[in-house]
């Protein structure tokens, strides 16, 4: 009888499923593909591929071109008053170049071009262009008979000084100079040019030369006081 049981129990056992040991791992199910997914990353590398290349491009359009770091006045070179700056490259705009800026200086502008700009072209040639009822004047003042520090751009008034005695006697016959008597002979002129100290070419230790413009009407009465150094600049407001 002992015998059977446990001949019967160990049937039993013999039925039991069977565990599985410790450290084996189940197998897992086979992982899903997603094609949509890895033809989005191809997609978004491409794109980023693309963008850098464009940026690459860009950059090669851009150019060196010649930039106005301060006003120049009409009869005036570039001098130092230019830098050099980088653009997108137009071949509808007569750019000057920065390669191109040594020559630039042979040149004088036609009008005035303020900071900032940049410089085209058309902007200068062999000699400056003065408008509709303007004329320059070229004057040569000894120290004293203008203000200190004054350069291109200034407004200033131009008064007859010194002896004025040759001009009351014409002034009884009618063909005496303006400006005496306090009044300016201009009460508006633009400085046009005044040579830098370096290059300043005088007649005298003590001259300087300075090129204004003022209206034509004025213009002859200007040159006869300037002629007989009779000539005094004095800033206005306005500057």
């Amino acid at each position: 009888m002992k015998i059977q049981e446990r001949t019967g129990a160990g049937n039993n056992r013999s039925a039991a499923p069977v565990q599985p040991t410790m450290g084996e791992r189940l197998p897992s199910p086979p992982r899903e593909r997603k094609p949509a997914l890895a033809a989005l990353a191809v997609l978004l590398i491409l794109v980023g591929a693309l963008g850098a290349t464009m940026l690459v491009l860009r950059a090669g359009d851009r150019v060196e071109v010649v930039k106005v770091t301060s006003d120049i006045q009409a009869g005036e070179s570039v001098g130092d008053h230019v830098e050099s700056v980088l653009v997108a490259d137009d071949a509808g705009i007569n750019y000057v170049r920065w390669s191109q800026h040594k020559t630039l200086e042979k040149l004088k502008a036609k009008s005035t071009i303020y900071k900032g700009t940049l410089v085209i072209g058309e902007m200068f040639g062999t000699e400056a262009s003065v408008a509709a009822g303007k004329a320059v004047v070229g004057l040569s003042l000894k120290e004293g008979q203008y203000p200190e520090g004054i350069q291109s751009g200034d407004l200033v008034a131009a008064y007859q000084v010194g002896n004025t005695s040759s001009s009351n006697s014409d002034d009884e016959t009618g063909t005496g100079s303006a400006g005496t008597g306090g009044t300016p002979i201009v009460d508006n002129a633009r400085v046009a040019k005044v040579p830098e100290a370096k290059s300043d070419t005088t007649i005298s230790s003590t001259n300087k030369r300075i090129t204004v413009t003022v209206d034509e009407s004025d213009a002859a009465a200007l040159a006869r006081a300037a002629a007989a150094n009779q000539v005094a600049l004095v800033l206005i407001p306005g500057n």
